[in-house]
């Protein structure tokens, strides 16, 4: 029913959407079906949408190397068709294109969308590549919009946030490219997927959450990694250190930030039962920056002395924004995180552009000088005129809930970038909204990474594979299994836990190895 659902949503014809077949197998790997179809591909444009264009080419495959700013490559990459298809919203003057590859042989029976990262809406081929490689049919979008740190598109002639592209970023964009995939693969092979995936980190994280929120029938399975929901909160916030440390006239050396670090690694490594470089309970470190007032450490050969000053900064920057009057506004950098992304010479440009083009409207706005009031100010801004149109923050997952769907979702504890602690807020929330915890790990599991830095675990985790045999086989991952690297730099291997559980040493056992551990819950070593 789900499928054909989408299928009409797409407006495929309903006498095509009762012919097709509904239960092809996945992992049915073999040689080109015969219906296989390299050649004209004919796409039904969703609904406010045209189709501008479709181009087919059919690939050898080999190396495939990433666009833009992010670039990377994947090797071994077989023979497979590329589907482009360019959307516009009439009268919006957008062009979105919907790129989908599918391998010529090999095909699994599964369909995998995309997510991006920062500012691209979409993937820049290296994991369409590692899809195809796998087996996947894999589509993305560009949303009409640039490369992850473009942001040209905001404002429009007028100096007016262009929403039409926004509105592509935020949300519609991801939806019309699941429903032009699944029918690009039913054209090449002449049959629907027998399962579909959404596979995305950071931004493509908050894109899988915004499918299960609004768009739940689009996949049987999100996995959706240190997910940048709560956008128009937590970008704002993660301009909080540059504030702190100007409004403190205090701007600590990467080597001091590291200290504090260090130091708290220190205090707080033995409350998971062993030393083992990794802190595997943030929530139980209380460690006071305070501690290392007068402290010597050597910075580039010199030896230099913490002060209170430097205390204090850290400190807040921990703690997360508050206004003048010490009210919350959002989470902190979390203890053991690096600084030098968004503590460092000049405001990290992600957070730094959506102030200055989205929220203030002026793409010169100068974010380094922002004072306490203009910041509370600019925060409950941004989140006022933005919160419905990209938070990605709505805890009722009902819907998708009831569509059968299973949400995944890994987030690194010393995550740089983007607040675990927001992604922890918004389980809770759902929680609330959805009758506790044990009904909500039903269909959404949140799995937290010690020592994690933003998206850091690619390649260490088969969290995929945890999610096909959750949605496929009904067998709920109960721990994610992943290499870690502790603060000596030694890898680890660690059964992440499944939320609300922490990992806690049994008492004998090598600490490397993730058989010495056990999940427990918090607060009860």
């Amino acid at each position: 029913m789900r499928r054909l659902l989408t299928l009409l949503a797409a407006g495929v014809p309903l006498a095509a959407a009762v012919c097709l077949p509904t239960s092809a197998s996945a992992d049915n790997r073999g040689s080109a079906s015969p219906a296989f179809n390299c050649a004209t591909v004919s796409v039904n444009a969703p609904a406010g949408t045209e189709v501008e264009s479709v181009t087919v080419i059919r690939q050898a495959g080999g190396t495939v190397y990433g666009t833009g700013i992010l670039g990377g490559s994947v090797s071994g990459v077989p023979a497979y068709c590329e589907v482009t298809v360019t959307l516009t919203h009439p009268g919006d003057g957008d062009h979105a294109k919907v790129r989908t590859w599918l391998p010529v042989e090999g095909w699994n029976g599964r369909f995998q969308a995309l997510g991006g990262s920062a500012y691209a809406a979409g993937d820049n081929g290296v994991g369409l590549g590692t899809a195809v490689k796998n087996g996947y049919a894999a589509a993305t979008t560009d949303a009409g919009v640039g490369d992850v740190l473009d942001t040209d598109w905001a404002l429009n002639s007028e100096g007016q946030v262009d929403t039409a592209l926004l509105k592509n970023f935020a949300d519609r964009s991801q939806h019309e490219m699941a429903l032009v995939g699944k029918q690009v693969v039913d054209e090449v092979y002449g049959k629907a997927a027998s399962y579909s995936y959404w596979n995305g980190c950071s931004t493509g994280g908050r894109q899988g959450y915004m499918e299960a929120q609004r768009h739940p029938g689009d996949f049987d399975g999100i996995l959706a990694d240190a997910p940048a929901v709560n956008w128009d909160e937590f970008e704002v916030a993660t301009l909080w250190p540059q504030v702190v440390m100007n409004q403190e006239k205090t701007r600590p050396s990467s080597c001091e930030f590291n200290a504090f670090n260090e130091a708290a690694l220190k205090a707080c490594d033995k409350l998971d039962g062993v030393k083992d470089g990794l802190v595997s309970d943030p929530e139980r470190c209380t460690y006071d920056p305070r501690r290392l007032i007068g402290a010597k450490v050597v910075c580039a050969g010199e030896e230099e002395t913490i002060t209170a000053a430097d205390a204090a900064v850290v400190r807040k920057i921990w703690d997360g924004p508050r206004t003048t009057s010490g009210k919350r506004l959002w989470y902190g950098l979390p203890v053991g995180a690096d600084f030098t992304s968004l503590a460092g010479d000049a405001p990290f440009p992600v957070p730094a552009a959506w102030v200055a083009s989205w929220v203030k409207k002026q793409p010169s706005f100068d974010t380094s000088k922002l004072t306490y009031d203009q910041f509370t100010q600019v925060f409950r801004q941004s989140r006022n005129a933005y919160d419905e149109i990209i938070g990605t923050d709505d805890p009722d997952l009902a819907a998708f809930r009831e569509s059968g769907g299973k949400l995944l979702t890994y987030h690194g504890q010393a995550d740089q970038l983007i607040p675990t602690e927001g992604t922890v807020n918004y389980r809770e929330r759902v929680e609330r909204k959805l009758g506790g915890s044990h009904q909500v790990d039903d269909f959404y599991r949140l799995f937290l990474a010690p020592g994690t830095a933003h998206c850091a675990l690619k390649g260490t985790v088969d969290d995929l594979a945890a999610l096909t045999k959750w949605v496929e086989q009904g067998k709920a991952p109960e721990m994610l299994t992943a290499s870690l690297t502790n603060a000596s730099g030694q890898t680890l291997t660690r059964d992440l836990c499944r939320y609300p559980l922490v990992s806690h040493y049994k008492g004998q056992g090598a600490p490397a190895d993730a058989d010495s551990f056990r999940c427990v819950p918090p607060h009860h070593h």
